[in-house]
C-alpha cells in the first residue's frame, strides 16, 4: 500500500457509489444504443436511398469521423468549465441527432447526421472520467471505471433483442425516433437530477463522506507529476504502436459489430425480432469474457500477451464461424459468441499495458490521441465489411478482413517493450494504472 493511501473508514457513506456510476452506466447505455442501432437499419436503408452495403458502411464508420472531435476539448471543458453542464448539452445535442436520423430525406443526410451524432458522444466519454476523477480516490478508481466501462457490453445486450423487435414490427425511421427519444426521456433528467460536479455541489453527501472525498484527492494529487510537453506525445514510438494496435482492434471489433445482425440473418434465414435475441447471445459472452481475461491479466501482469491472446482467439473463431456455417448453424453461433467475446475482452489488459508503458507525465494526453485516433478504425472497419460483400456476395472475405485485423493488432500488442518489471510497475511510477476513453 502506498504511503499516502487513506484507507476509507466504515462509516463515511457510499453515496457516490449508489448514485453516480449508475447513472453514468444508464447515459452510456444509451448513447451506445444510438451509436450502434444502424446496424439494423443498414437492409432498409439500402433500400429507401439505393445505396449499396459499402455506402451503408459508410453511414454506420462515418460516426467516428466525428467522435474524435470533441475527445481532447471535451475533457478540457469538464475539468476547466463542469461536467455536469457539458454532459446535459452533448446529451441534448446527441439526442437531436439522433432523431434527425429519423429524419432525414437522402443518404447524403443520413451521412451528416450520423457524422454530428458522432461528434456529440464522442465528448461524453472524456467528461465522464472527469467527473469520476472528482467523486473516486486513486484508491477507488479502477473499481469506479470497471464498474462504468460494463455499460458497453450491457448496452449490446438491450440494444440487439429492441433493435431487432422495433424493426421487425415497423421501420427503420422507428428505430431511431424511439431509441432517439431515450435521451431526453431517460438520460437527461437522471443525469440533471442526480449527478453534480463535485462533493461539495452534492446535499446528498453526508460530511464525512464529503471529507474523505476530499482529503484523498488533495492527497493524490500532491504526488502528481508534472506533465511534460504536448508535442512529445508525438514522437513517442511506443504510443503510435498502441495507437495501431487500437485502430485495427477497432476495424475488427465495430465491422463485426455494425455487420452482425446482417451476418446472423444470412445465417439463421429469420427476421430481425428473432435476429435480435440472438445477437444478445454474443455479448453475454463478452462479459465472462471480459472478467476472466482481466482477472487472469492481472494474475501474470503480462497484459500484452492477454491482448494477443483475446484478439487471437476473436480471429480465430470468426474464421470458424463462417467456415461451419454450411455445417451447422448453432456451432457458427457459438464461434461468433467467441469471436465477440475475444473481441472485446482486450480491453483491460490493453489499457493495463499502456498504462505500464507510457511515461507517466504523458499518460492523460497519450491516451487521449490513442482513443482518438484509435476510434478512426471504427469508421474503416463498417466501411470495408460492406465494400467486400458488395464485391463478393458473401461474407467469408470480410470475415478474413476483420480476423486478420485482430490477429495482426495481437502481434503488434506483443512488440510492445515495458520499460520495467511486472510486478514493479505501478511501484516504479508511484502512480495509479490509467484507465481509457473509448
Amino acid at each position: 500500500m502506498a504511503a499516502h493511501e487513506i484507507i476509507q473508514p466504515q462509516n463515511v457513506g457510499n453515496q457516490r457509489w449508489l448514485r453516480l456510476i449508475p447513472v453514468a452506466m444508464v447515459v452510456y447505455i444509451i448513447s451506445f444504443m444510438d451509436r450502434t442501432n444502424i446496424s439494423y437499419a443498414f437492409s432498409g436503408i439500402g433500400h429507401d436511398f439505393h445505396v449499396d452495403k459499402a455506402m451503408q458502411g459508410t453511414a454506420g464508420g462515418i460516426f467516428f469521423v466525428g467522435y474524435i472531435m470533441l475527445q481532447i476539448p471535451g475533457g478540457w471543458l469538464a475539468e476547466h468549465w463542469s461536467a455536469r453542464k457539458f454532459v446535459a448539452v452533448m446529451i441534448i445535442f446527441w439526442g437531436l441527432m439522433a432523431l434527425a436520423c429519423g429524419l432525414v430525406q437522402n443518404f447524403t443526410e443520413l451521412v451528416i447526421a450520423r457524422f454530428f451524432l458522432g461528434v456529440a458522444e464522442g465528448g461524453i466519454w472524456p467528461a465522464i472520467l472527469v467527473l469520476i476523477s472528482h467523486w473516486f480516490p486513486v484508491q477507488e478508481r479502477a473499481r469506479a471505471y470497471a464498474f462504468w466501462m460494463a455499460n458497453l457490453a450491457i448496452s449490446s445486450i438491450i440494444t440487439q433483442p429492441l433493435s431487432g423487435w422495433i424493426v421487425s414490427v415497423s421501420d427503420w425511421r422507428t428505430l431511431f425516433f424511439v431509441e432517439g427519444a431515450l435521451p431526453f426521456l431517460i438520460a437527461l433528467p437522471l443525469w440533471l437530477i442526480f449527478i453534480k460536479d463535485r462533493p461539495r455541489d452534492a446535499e446528498w453527501c453526508s460530511p464525512s463522506e464529503r471529507d474523505y472525498i476530499e482529503r484523498s484527492i488533495a492527497q493524490d494529487r500532491l504526488h502528481e507529476p508534472t506533465p511534460g510537453p504536448f508535442r512529445d506525445i508525438f514522437t513517442n514510438g511506443t504510443i503510435w504502436k498502441l495507437v495501431g494496435v487500437y485502430f485495427l482492434i477497432q476495424v475488427g471489433f465495430y465491422g463485426l459489430n455494425m455487420w452482425l445482425p446482417t451476418l446472423l440473418k444470412t445465417l439463421t434465414k429469420q427476421g430481425f425480432g428473432t435476429i435480435g435475441l440472438i445477437a444478445a447471445l454474443p455479448y453475454l459472452t463478452a462479459i465472462v469474457c471480459l472478467i476472466g481475461n482481466g482477472y487472469f491479466a492481472d494474475k501474470t501482469r503480462r497484459y500484452a500477451l492477454h491482448v494477443f491472446l483475446a484478439t487471437t482467439m476473436a480471429a480465430v473463431s470468426l474464421v470458424l464461424s463462417v467456415y461451419v456455417a454450411s455445417l451447422s448453424i448453432v456451432l457458427s453461433i457459438v464461434f461468433i459468441c467467441l469471436a465477440i467475446g475475444g473481441a472485446l475482452s482486450y480491453d483491460g489488459p490493453f489499457w493495463a499495458a499502456a498504462s505500464r508503458v507510457l511515461p507517466v507525465a504523458l499518460a492523460g494526453g497519450a491516451m487521449g490521441l490513442i482513443n482518438a485516433l484509435g476510434n478512426l478504425g471504427g469508421y474503416f472497419g463498417p466501411f470495408l465489411g460492406g465494400w467486400l460483400q458488395d464485391r463478393t456476395g458473401s461474407f467469408f472475405a470480410t470475415a478474413i478482413l476483420f480476423a486478420g485485423s485482430l490477429a495482426l493488432a495481437g502481434v503488434l500488442a506483443l512488440t510492445i517493450r515495458f520499460r520495467d518489471k511486472p510486478h514493479e510497475a505501478v511501484a516504479a511510477s508511484g502512480a495509479s494504472p490509467r484507465m481509457p476513453l473509448s
